[in-house]
């Protein structure tokens, strides 16, 4: 019994410690020697981060419960310990337990499972719109609301990396947002499917040809966020970054307004778009 207490105690100190690294020092992509889920900047990821933890929590119980219950046989009940093999043949009430408990543990699983799905799926009323188009291999954004902006974001290649970029996340343009801002996202592919994802704003949705797919975010925090292409897609999959960049309200309008102004004078979208075909 000493040992399964030491075990026991052994297992918590390092669950604790693999819930306490749930979420790590701030960072907006993933780091060498990280452990957990990335920082949420999110409500939907704070809930999704808060789901995970119970999980493990859960999980961790029932495994240190289910290997007690083996030790505990392999010691009392081998033919040494115990010459004379019980004959009995059944026990209602722990049949009853192992029937009910189980039971009770997925409804208290499936009641934060559901809210949080709700969530997810049901957007609620936005305060911005932007329609993400997954191609072979980058993202086009477009603002609907904002006098039709639109861009075209491709992979920044090793060699036009300037300090600071990270390697194979950093992009030429970004999808840029205000910060607490309902945000939806309408996404929909023009070739294969894709899949837009950003982890830290707990979003990942298929982008799929001639269907429409709509998230939505409110992102508490200013900064570059990112995430990738999560669906393979075909020989540059890899090759897909997603940047959000997120602004104050006055940035925002700023931004607005120069885009507006370069797609009236038609030099960014041209830009933006020949980058895109010399990347296929």
């Amino acid at each position: 019994m000493r040992f399964l207490n030491g075990f026991g105690l052994f297992a918590l100190a390092l669950a604790a410690g693999i819930f306490g690294a749930a979420v790590p020092a701030v960072h907006a992509m993933p780091v060498d020697g990280g452990l957990g889920l990335q920082e949420a900047v999110t409500p939907v990821m704070h809930d999704i981060i808060a789901f995970h933890n119970l999980l493990l929590w859960i999980i961790t119980a029932i495994t240190l419960f289910v290997l007690a219950l083996l030790i505990i046989i392999v010691v009392r009940f081998n033919r040494r310990a115990n010459p004379t093999p019980s004959k009995t043949t059944h026990n209602t009430l722990l049949e009853v337990a192992w029937t009910v408990l189980p039971v009770m543990i997925l409804v208290v699983i499936a009641i934060p499972s559901f809210r949080l799905l709700y969530k997810e799926i049901v957007v609620p009323e936005a305060d911005l719109t932007v329609k993400a188009v997954g191609y072979q291999w980058y993202w086009g954004y477009e603002y609907p609301d904002n006098g039709d902006i639109s861009l075209i974001s491709n992979m920044v290649e090793d060699a036009d990396l300037e300090p600071g970029q990270p390697r194979l996340f950093a992009a030429d343009e970004a999808m840029v947002v205000p910060v607490d801002t309902t945000v939806r996202v309408i996404v929909t592919a023009a070739d294969v499917i894709h899949a837009f994802a950003v982890p830290q704003f707990g979003v990942k949705v298929d982008a799929i040809p001639g269907r429409l797919n709509e998230t939505w975010f409110r992102a508490e925090k200013t900064g570059m966020y990112y995430g990738q292409c999560s669906e393979l897609c075909g020989t540059r999959h890899a090759f897909m970054p997603i940047n959000v960049r997120v602004v104050t309200q006055e940035e925002f309008e700023q931004w607005t307004e120069q885009q507006q102004a370069d797609a009236g004078s038609g030099g960014n979208i041209k830009v933006a778009e020949v980058a895109g075909a010399e990347t296929r």
